[in-house]
């Protein structure tokens, strides 16, 4: 069996905060202008990946890992979640501000959810001028005083607001109450969860003037009140995979791609690329793959060695 580099059509998700910029930015064939995400990558229930192109399309995920658990996932990977595939890849058009949330840890996610917790991490693929993101608390805080904010409608005032640019990324652990705000497109690589608990969203109201759900009960005991550190400063050394975040999850690399550059794997975990910049192609297998900006693709982790080969800056991302 041959195994190739594996693209999947892209799941579209209409958020009340998307935009357009997945269309005009990424080249996703969305066709409302109010798209907010772009599931690249997902084994998430009842929004399973469907392969795009090659042998296996209209293939799902599940049913190739299913088949070949331990040349998709790579052996590592098959022996620590067996043949879940546990993370998932996303763009996101953030046209306004995203609700303020924050994520379960693996412990309150199996209890509340039977699913894993949502540890993520984001990378800024296009930024306007002064946009921004909410990244934890200012100072050190408690339970009784967020609260207190939250109920006076001044919880923006005790936490932390960071200006970005393209390029910039950030890791997120769970606990860290967060947003991303308007004007920016993010790549974004978390664990497969889609459990979030949204806690204030600006009291906006959707075309039948109904309020999105809260969940500011189920937030309280998820919540690291403690400052936190959440920007990633990395090198970008051309043709080498420089470190970003590399945590038990996931580790995610980027290479300021300009040539060709051979890549040897070792077989224990798969890899996705996510093409944040320009163009590339895969060699292998006789063969060559073109990606351009905006594109995610699967390495099978029975892939061993191939070629990259183009002008782009993409993410790298596997287990290890």
């Amino acid at each position: 069996m041959k195994f190739y580099p594996v693209q999947f059509e892209p799941i579209f998700k209409q958020r009340i905060w998307g935009g357009e910029k997945l269309k005009t930015l990424l080249h996703k064939p969305i066709t409302s202008n109010s798209t907010g995400e772009s599931w690249e990558l997902s084994a998430v229930e009842g929004d399973v990946s469907v392969v795009s192109r090659g042998e296996w399309k209209g293939k799902s995920l599940t049913a190739l890992i299913d088949q070949w658990p331990n040349e998709i996932l790579g052996t590592a990977v098959h022996d620590r979640f067996g043949k879940q595939f546990p993370l998932l890849f996303k763009y996101l058009d953030a046209r306004e501000d995203l609700s303020i949330q924050v994520h379960p840890n693996d412990a309150l996610a199996k209890k509340r959810h039977h699913s894993f917790g949502k540890t993520e991490m984001w990378y800024v693929v296009q930024a306007d001028r002064d946009a921004r993101i909410i990244v934890g608390f200012k100072e050190d805080s408690n339970a009784t005083h967020y609260l207190e904010n939250l109920k006076n409608k001044t919880l923006l005032s005790i936490l932390d607001t960071v200006k970005v640019k393209s390029g910039d990324a950030f890791f997120l652990e769970t606990g860290t109450v967060h947003a991303i705000g308007a004007g920016l497109v993010v790549a974004e690589i978390q664990q497969t969860s889609d459990i979030t608990y949204r806690i204030y969203d600006f009291d906006r109201v959707d075309a039948h003037g109904k309020t999105r759900e809260l969940h500011v009960d189920l937030a309280l005991d998820a919540i690291n009140y403690n400052k936190v550190e959440t920007k990633k400063e990395y090198t970008k050394n051309t043709n080498e995979s420089n470190v970003i975040v590399d945590c038990p999850y996931f580790t995610t690399n980027i290479i300021p791609l300009d040539g060709a550059i051979s890549i040897s794997k070792s077989g224990e975990s798969f890899t996705v690329y996510m093409c944040v910049e320009g163009s590339f192609e895969i060699e292998c297998n006789d063969s060559k793959l073109h990606y351009i900006k905006g594109d995610t693709v699967l390495i099978p982790a029975a892939m061993n060695s191939f070629i990259l080969n183009g002008k782009a800056s993409i993410l790298e991302i596997y287990i290890s």
